[in-house]
């Protein structure tokens, strides 16, 4: 008799989100391929979520851990308490409002949290933390963290802090990454510590260990660099 195929752990994965224009006449949401991808090839079963705030605890309900992507725009200033905002901020409200309840309620519920560039950003914020609003106005002799070459390639190389949860599953002390970020982790929230940072002190990975699994990273492992890219994943999945 054949064996029951064993159950692969949902992870939720939310979306980028446009107006009008663009690839469609009407709004639209987006996610790159190589997401979804990334999370099969690490063992989980992908599924989108769509921004709707008040169906987050019933997304919580069906899903074994939270992938929180990146995109085009900010979180709000006022999220972490600033009273001024940057001219380059651009902000997607209802996603974020999405994102910030989906993500409360995961680290609730203890599920696994992986955030990714705004991912990782947004994370901080909902752990108390705040950000840099824009890198070249706060960072002296900053990189090119928006970088100009192809974004699966690397910008700049990041180093990982010994005895962190990154530097565990990375198995390395350096790595490189890609950059696609204007800003960062400024103070970490509650419970938070660093565990990445680029040659300009800038942050690029935070985790907080009063949780199953809650990391975030500045760069897209998703493009899989290197294999330490790979190996987030597969510890992201593992822990669901």
């Amino acid at each position: 008799m054949a064996q029951p195929t064993p159950a692969l752990p949902l992870v939720g994965i939310t979306l980028d989100c446009e107006g009008a224009g663009g690839w469609s006449k009407y709004p639209w949401y987006a996610l790159r391929q190589n997401y979804t991808a990334a999370v099969i090839e690490a063992g989980g079963l992908p599924v989108l979520l769509p921004h709707e705030p008040d169906k987050a605890e019933r997304y919580l309900e069906r899903i074994d851990a939270l992938l929180v992507t990146g995109g085009a725009f900010d979180v709000d200033p006022a999220l972490f308490g600033a009273n001024d905002r940057h001219e380059t901020v651009r902000t997607k409200d209802r996603r974020t409002d999405f994102e910030a309840a989906i993500t409360r309620g995961a680290l609730e519920r203890d599920l696994p949290v992986l955030g990714i560039c705004g991912g990782e950003q947004l994370l901080n914020v909902v752990l108390g933390g705040s950000l840099i609003q824009h890198i070249p106005d706060e960072v002296a002799a900053a990189l090119a963290h928006e970088q100009p070459n192809p974004r699966n390639e690397a910008g700049h190389a990041v180093a990982l802090s010994g005895g962190s949860l990154l530097k565990s599953i990375c198995g390395t002390a350096e790595m490189p990454v890609n950059s696609a970020h204007h800003q960062a982790v400024k103070a970490v929230g509650n419970g938070v510590t660093v565990n990445a940072v680029a040659p300009d002190g800038v942050i690029e990975g935070i985790e907080a260990a009063g949780y199953r699994f809650c990391l975030g990273v500045q760069w897209h492992p998703e493009f899989a660099i290197s294999p330490a890219d790979q190996a987030i994943f597969r510890a992201f999945v593992a822990a669901a």
